[in-house]
This record gives C-alpha cells, sequence and structure tokens, in this order.
C-alpha cells in the first residue's frame, strides 16, 4: 500500500480521516458548532479498519526483530567463518618462529575485526529496530489519544441530542 512504508503509517492516516470526518461534519440544524453531526457508519468502518491494521503493523514489527535478528546471526556467522579461516591459516605456515608469531598476530587482528564488526552491526540494528519502535509507539499513542477523543465527541453528542428530546 503506497504510504505503509513505515509501521503505524496506516493507522495514522486512518486517524486523520476519522479528524476529518468531524471536521467537516455539519452541526444540526445551523446551530451550536460544538456539535455536529456525522455518518455513524463511515465513522464505525474506519474505526474497523483501524482495528484490523493492528495486527498488520504488530506483522511488521515482528519482521522487523527477525531481519535484526538474522543481520546479527549472519554477523556473527561471519566473523566465526572469520576467525577458523584466520587459525587455519595461522596453523599452515610454517613452523618457525617469527612467522608462527606473524601469523598469530595477523590471525588476532582478523578475528578482532571480524568481533568489532559483528558488534557495530549489532549495535546497528537495535538502533534501527529501537527507532521503529519509538516510531509505532508514538503512533500508537497519538491513534489512542484520537479514538478517545472522537468516542467522548460522539458520546457527548449523544447525550447533549438525548437531554434535549431529539431522539
Amino acid at each position: 500500500m503506497p504510504g505503509d512504508n513505515f509501521p503505524g503509517e496506516r493507522i495514522e492516516s486512518l486517524v486523520d480521516e476519522l479528524e476529518g470526518l468531524i471536521e467537516e461534519a455539519k452541526p444540526p440544524f445551523g446551530k451550536n458548532a460544538q456539535f455536529k453531526v456525522i455518518e455513524t457508519e463511515v465513522f464505525f468502518n474506519i474505526l474497523d479498519e483501524i482495528r484490523m491494521s493492528y495486527p498488520e503493523e504488530w506483522q511488521k514489527s515482528r519482521r522487523i526483530l527477525k531481519e535484526r535478528d538474522e543481520l546479527i546471526a549472519s554477523a556473527a556467522s561471519q566473523a566465526d567463518s572469520i576467525v577458523a579461516d584466520a587459525q587455519q591459516q595461522a596453523l599452515t605456515i610454517a613452523s618457525e618462529q617469527e612467522i608462527v608469531r606473524l601469523a598469530q598476530q595477523q590471525a588476532d587482528d582478523i578475528r578482532d575485526r571480524a568481533q568489532q564488526y559483528e558488534r557495530e552491526t549489532r549495535y546497528a540494528a537495535e538502533d534501527y529496530a529501537e527507532q521503529v519502535f519509538t516510531h509505532l509507539e508514538e503512533n500508537l499513542k497519538s491513534l489512542t489519544a484520537t479514538v478517545s477523543r472522537c468516542r467522548q465527541q460522539l458520546n457527548d453528542g449523544a447525550n447533549s441530542q438525548n437531554q434535549n428530546g431529539a431522539w
């Protein structure tokens, strides 16, 4: 879907639709702009779409976590492979003392670089996941606040109509 590149964007656009529905609604009989008449079917259809979008957003979050874990596992595997290669190279080098020492130093350097690469990759993946979850959390908080506000406006309008005997 267009605009669904980041978790929460679909829900956010639906909340914007709800807000637009309320903003564009007309006051009953041209009076009292505090109360507005909206098409409840449209309102509830949008709420249903929001409810259906939650599982999709959670799936995206799980996919991101899985990708992060795969990236970390791949980096660890590469690091292990590099270390194994370095150790193998060290074993095959001639047994002369200086050559063996140089080979061990080279293997240590390769292992250190591989471990540093694995750490940097893991930190980057964790930072990315944290950004995604922060954005998702903000969107969900905004959605919850907007839905509560819309529900309250709807209830206030219904209560006012009941008190005025309009229903």
